[in-house]
């Protein structure tokens, strides 16, 4: 399944969390990290004053279903000291499922397509960039099978 992951870092070392977070995704049985996207340094979205990011998207390729796929996401960001203490605060890295396949999620703790992806340029413009090749939707991503992904916002 061909997916396309968010990754930020505004705490610490950002560009070593990032690439410790890749390299263990790399390491990852069952993930096969197709592409890195260039990385922007972006103002926050919302929450508490913070310092700059560092953000970037991933394409890979997984044998995981999506809740799995969520749970090593989930086990890196806190093998690098990522904290939920306030929502949309700082972190040492964040990983976010954008898209999985053509698929639908909405179910507790993850909906795919990402609900806010199409509003954040920080997420848009590193995705257009690995996805350039690829036949787009008028509602989605992109298309390996002419259905495309349910993106919602404009597009």
């Amino acid at each position: 399944m061909r997916c396309y992951i968010g990754i930020g870092s505004n705490l610490g070392d950002r560009q070593k969390n990032m690439d410790i977070a890749i390299q263990r995704l790399r390491e990852t049985d069952a993930i096969e990290v197709n592409k890195v996207s260039l990385i922007y340094e972006t103002e926050p979205a919302g929450g508490p004053e913070q310092p700059r990011y560092l953000n970037g998207v991933l394409e890979i390729e997984t044998d995981l279903a999506a809740i799995e796929l969520l749970s090593v996401l989930q086990d890196i960001e806190n093998q690098l000291g990522r904290e939920r203490i306030v929502k949309n605060g700082p972190r040492t890295i964040d990983l976010d499922i954008l898209t999985y396949g053509d698929h639908e999620i909405n179910e507790p703790g993850l909906k795919v397509p990402h609900p806010r992806m199409t509003e954040r340029e920080f997420v848009q413009r590193p995705l257009r960039e690995l996805i350039k090749d690829k036949p787009r939707t008028s509602r989605g991503v992109y298309s390996e099978q002419g259905r495309g992904s349910q993106v919602r916002g404009k597009g």
